[in-house]
């Protein structure tokens, strides 16, 4: 599966440097990625209220034939021209993209009138994609504004299979009857789920000063449990507080829910994923990580087994080898605190030192350019082990939504350039 993922990466440079080569992009100018998502090998399975697959996670595990899907993208930065990328990198067998359209998102399944763009491959409206590859449209003049959502449209004209797939999108996708409705302003009578289907990234063609945070890490980051179709994770949060500040800072979620960073589970390990999901992403300057609790919990809670064991020193490598791995392509790396967990399912005390032990290396250990206290943030004054009860989404592991910005609130923007700053985190 690492072949076949470094080998969907070369197809994607090569592809996407020809594409920017022939163009002859602004001067002065580079892609950044405004919006991206970490993709998974199959979909999540949820229940429904009887215990069985809902009627969309029955029919992502089919897979889809014959249809239009529409995923809503909520942006950070804007720009003049764009571009999306597409990774089969899970699939088993070519995907083709009988058509693809982007417009700016309305309400529903609804497009702004006017705003509807086909995207291209290479000049044509379709491209197959090969099993474990990505492929970018071909750049395009489209109007972009900051921190708004777009409808990106696919046509798939035969059977998929499981497609690659971000499960926790919390944003509405809407599947089609039989038929290509990528042009059309509504789809009507659609299926909603609530994942992101072959969709990697957007990037637009910024100046040269623009660049990039991605916020790397598990269910937290993605934010789970938070409303569908309000953007209230902490980095759609932050997104709007750099926009607020009068930066056009991008800010790239890359979280996958149930991630961790040693063993694979819901995706591939932390990582496995780094250079996919960091490194190769366009013009990221700074990296946020937040990871572990998913070890710890999976490693020391009441279902744990010796297989899956893992102490601070584990996490501690881990985090290491990410900042050297960062730091080798000009990344600054952020380490964020690992939030409370008392009371979640997987808690016990013997990972609750671990998480101590671990956020007390992060605030003092100097080894990252700087410092998030995420734990600070959302933990109970009178019982630090807990979340504060205002911020507890009810399983005692999750922020809602008040607890989501509280955790974005307190990031010191001048960690990012930014000079109006609050104090809540430190930089070194």
């Amino acid at each position: 599966m690492l072949r076949r993922r470094m080998i969907s990466r070369f197809l994607f440079l090569t592809f996407s440097g020809l594409i920017v080569f022939g163009q002859n992009p602004v001067p002065d100018s580079h892609w950044v990625t405004t919006w991206a998502t970490a993709n998974l090998q199959a979909p999540v399975v949820r229940l429904g209220p009887v215990g069985q697959p809902t009627q969309a996670a029955q029919q992502a595990l089919a897979g889809f034939n014959n249809q239009t899907i529409r995923m809503i993208v909520p942006v950070s930065i804007g720009g003049r021209r764009i571009r999306v990328q597409f990774s089969n990198a899970f699939g088993t067998a070519p995907l083709l993209i009988g058509a693809a359209h982007v417009g700016v998102h309305a309400a529903e399944s609804g497009i702004v009138a006017g705003s509807d763009h086909v995207l291209t491959f290479g000049g044509k409206p379709s491209f197959t994609i090969p099993a474990g590859a990505m492929a970018a449209s071909d750049g395009m003049d489209m109007e972009v504004a900051p921190v708004s959502e777009l409808a990106v449209s696919i046509f798939v004209p035969g059977a998929t299979g499981v497609p690659t797939v971000h499960s926790v999108g919390l944003h509405s996708t809407f599947v089609s009857k039989p038929g290509d409705f990528t042009a059309q302003a509504n789809i009507t009578d659609a299926a909603v789920t609530q994942s992101w289907y072959w969709l990697s990234s957007v990037e637009v063609l910024a100046p040269n000063s623009t660049s990039a945070i991605v916020a790397f890490g598990d269910s937290i980051t993605d934010g789970a449990r938070s409303t569908v179709d309000a953007n209230g994770s902490w980095p759609s949060v932050l997104s709007r507080r750099l926009h607020a500040a009068g930066t056009e800072v991008a800010v790239i979620n890359q979280g996958i829910s149930g991630n961790r960073l040693l063993r694979d589970g819901a995706g591939t390990n932390a990582l496995a994923r780094f250079d996919e999901d960091v490194v190769s992403r366009a013009g990221v300057k700074w990296l946020i990580v937040l990871e572990g609790i998913n070890d710890i919990g999976r490693g020391t809670g009441p279902a744990a087994n010796s297989a899956e064991a893992v102490t601070a020193d584990d996490l501690i490598a881990a985090m290491r080898q990410m900042i050297e791995r960062a730091h080798v392509h000009g990344i600054n790396v952020m380490g964020a605190t690992v939030l409370p967990y008392t009371g979640a399912a997987y808690f016990s005390d013997r990972g609750e030192g671990i998480r101590q032990t671990v956020n007390d290396w992060i605030r003092t250990g100097g080894a990252f350019n700087g410092v998030i206290d995420f734990d600070a943030a959302t933990r109970d004054a009178q019982n630090p082990a807990k979340l504060r009860a205002e911020f507890d989404s009810g399983d005692h592991l999750h922020p809602n939504d008040a607890g989501y910005k509280a955790m974005a609130e307190a990031i010191d923007l001048s960690l990012f350039g930014v000079k109006a700053a609050s104090t809540s985190a430190s930089a070194r």
